[in-house]
């Protein structure tokens, strides 16, 4: 086989372990935990159907790409809760050294294409990246409002902690901040979330 392919080929079955990397985020429902896999393939969607209420022109199609890579280094750094704040100390440098392993397996034009993106998105600078982080973000607090905050609950996060983590949306996308900072409200009214 030709090496380029056999090497995107590699890199595919790769990916396929973060269907096995689980988040602290419950499907919609109160289903089971979702997997990274299964956030991406949302955040991606998600950006598609509502691009329309970015703050700036995007290009979807690497604003979607950004969305479905940008939780594979999870494979090897495993997910860090938003609100771990031990975690979050060693989050970079345990992604940084997945980085360059996983995308490492392509050849050297798309591991240098994939890895530019995702560290676009890390910087959070451009109006793509801006719209990714709201995907980001949006997605899992409809999960958790949907699951009547029952993964807020159980962990005892504030409203605080979650207005930190979404303050940033308002860059990407005034009107999806305002459905956030709402979702964020009503869930306080409904004691789900300490206030």
């Amino acid at each position: 086989m030709e090496q380029r392919l056999e090497k995107q080929l590699a890199f595919a079955l790769e990916i396929d372990k973060v269907k096995n990397i689980f988040r602290q985020t419950h499907l919609s429902g109160n289903g089971r935990n979702e997997n990274d896999a299964e956030h991406s393939w949302h955040m991606a969607i998600m950006a598609y159907l509502l691009r329309e209420y970015s703050n700036e022109e995007i290009d979807i199609a690497k604003t979607m790409v950004m969305c479905l890579i940008h939780d594979l280094v999870e494979i090897d750094a495993g997910d860090t809760y938003a609100y771990d704040s031990e975690g979050q100390k060693t989050k970079k440098a345990r992604e940084d050294a997945a980085k360059e392993r996983i995308f490492s397996i392509l050849p050297e034009d798309q591991r240098a294409e994939l890895i530019a993106l995702f560290d676009e998105f890390e910087a959070n600078e451009t109006p793509e990246a801006r719209f990714a982080h709201v995907m980001d973000n949006l997605q899992p607090i409809m999960l958790n409002d949907s699951n009547g905050g029952k993964d807020w609950e159980k962990r005892g996060v504030t409203a605080q902690q979650v207005q930190a983590r979404q303050s940033k949306n308002i860059l990407g996308s005034k009107k999806l901040n305002e459905v956030t900072d709402n979702i964020i409200k009503a869930n306080v009214e409904k004691g789900n979330l300490k206030n």
